[in-house]
């Protein structure tokens, strides 16, 4: 993972990075680095593992992440046995940033690569 992540924490939008409605529009390379090292469970996005917030953001973007995994897996991966309510929004929108996260890395150091160049 390149060090040039963690050393910025302007929001990825400003490096016309394109962010699902359903994360935070201020995320940061700073974020996405620690999300891709430690996933969301690390405390390193913690909208998608703070129960009232993930239900808030699956309920108002629930079938767009649901759709985001499904087209990345090909179908929902298993819920662990036993997972309340709260924590399926956690486990599918913890699996969305994640997702999203590992497929935005290369396209942030390019384009963070490319703002130091210039």
């Amino acid at each position: 993972m390149s060090s040039v992540l963690w050393e910025n924490d302007e929001p990825v939008t400003e490096l016309d990075i394109s962010v699902p409605a359903w994360i935070e529009q201020d995320i940061s390379p700073y974020t996405v680095a620690a999300i891709n090292q430690g996933g969301c469970a690390s405390g390193s996005y913690m909208p998608a593992v703070t129960y009232y917030q993930a239900r808030e953001t699956m309920s108002d973007y629930g079938d767009d992440v649901l759709d985001y995994i499904e087209e990345a897996y090909g179908e929902l991966p298993p819920l662990p046995k036993g997972e309340s309510w709260s924590g399926m929004a956690v486990f599918y929108l913890s699996v969305a940033v994640e997702l999203w996260a590992a497929g935005v890395e290369d396209e942030l150091i390019d384009a963070l690569d490319d703002e130091d160049a210039a």
